[in-house]
């Protein structure tokens, strides 16, 4: 018999409380028994640990573990010889874990879905609020940058992959939950041990160096911006987001970003613009538009992406260092 009560709780434990679907997320996605143990799970224990404090035979116990890991619910770490486990702590975790298992059906992905539109907009702006500074950070397409700007490591997505130990590729989970997002699928890479879990859970596929930077190209192609962890060691993820189903846009009103800006910012050479209007259309910000017969940029709005500096025939548009990158402390 289902009990509304533990799948609040942990909506509660993961920072929810408050919300309506995340209970009935948790309810699709764990049974009760389950859901006690996923409770008991902070901080992280051994499944022995857990079968004491649950009632539940240890074998039972890690049975289960092994199971919510695949489901993207749990989690380990080898601590002092031990093998610990720990529940999911976030909703953009739980976001990204659970949404990429294997075999995830359609009903639990549209729960998904309705949080997204309804509740993560408002759920995004809080965390914003006490976290010191964004979560996330641009980083531009480098080819644009003006010559005489020095492009740091942390700069260059491409200088990230190959100095990554280990790399792996998985569908965006943004637009598998959207399902009509005409934008590339398999795109969202991960970066070392991020990569390695993946792996291991099945949900990602290990990429060659030389894979990544391919995938990085059909990203630029496409107009998809990216974006990493706002660390100078990035060791978690490079994502390639879209505009109309990615959750780093929901949240991006207001002083103060989810994402970061790159250093850079877009100038024009109206010497060179010869008016097409290509790269306005290319912009997710609206930081482009016509004044009179050449294109302008809004620098309020403008993130330093570099997207439309792609697409513009005349080479027109450069990157521009304007700022200082102001990263999350470690």
């Amino acid at each position: 018999m289902t009990d509304m009560v533990l799948y609040k709780e942990l909506a509660a434990a993961i920072g929810a409380g408050d919300s309506q679907r995340v209970p009935k997320i948790f309810q699709a996605l764990v049974n009760d028994d389950e859901a006690r143990v996923m409770l008991l799970a902070a901080p992280p224990a051994t499944a022995e640990e857990l079968s004491q404090k649950s009632g539940l035979s240890e074998d039972a116990v890690l049975e289960m573990l092994n199971s919510l890991f695949y489901r993207g619910l749990i989690f380990k770490a080898t601590r002092g010889g031990d093998k610990k486990w720990y529940r999911v702590k976030t909703i953009p975790q739980m976001h990204d874990s659970t949404t990429l298992t294997p075999g995830i059906s359609r009903d639990i992905l549209d729960l998904w879905k309705d949080y997204m539109e309804t509740e993560w907009p408002s759920y995004g702006s809080a965390v914003m609020d006490i976290m010191p500074g964004s979560i996330m950070r641009i980083v531009p397409v480098n080819e644009s940058v003006e010559a005489q700007s020095t492009v740091m490591a942390y700069d260059d997505v491409v200088k990230i992959v190959e100095d990554a130990r280990i790399l792996s590729v998985t569908n965006c989970s943004c637009r598998v939950i959207s399902g009509d997002c005409s934008k590339p699928l398999e795109v969202c890479m991960q970066v070392d041990r991020a990569a390695e879990y993946n792996i291991e859970r099945g949900t990602g596929r290990e990429l060659s160096k030389s894979e990544a930077i391919e995938i990085l190209k059909k990203c630029r192609e496409q107009g998809l911006v990216h974006t990493v962890d706002n660390r100078q060691t990035v060791g978690h993820v490079i994502c390639n987001c879209c505009n109309d189903c990615c959750l780093n846009w929901a949240v991006m009103t207001g002083p103060k970003k989810w994402v970061a800006p790159s250093r850079f910012e877009a100038v024009v050479d109206i010497d060179l613009c010869s008016g097409c209007e290509t790269c306005i259309d290319r912009c997710f910000f609206q930081a482009l538009s016509m004044q009179d017969d050449y294109a302008a940029v809004n620098a309020e709005n403008c993130l330093g992406c570099g997207v439309c500096t792609v697409v513009c025939p005349t080479d027109a548009l450069k990157l521009k260092e304007i700022r200082s990158v102001d990263f999350v402390p470690a």
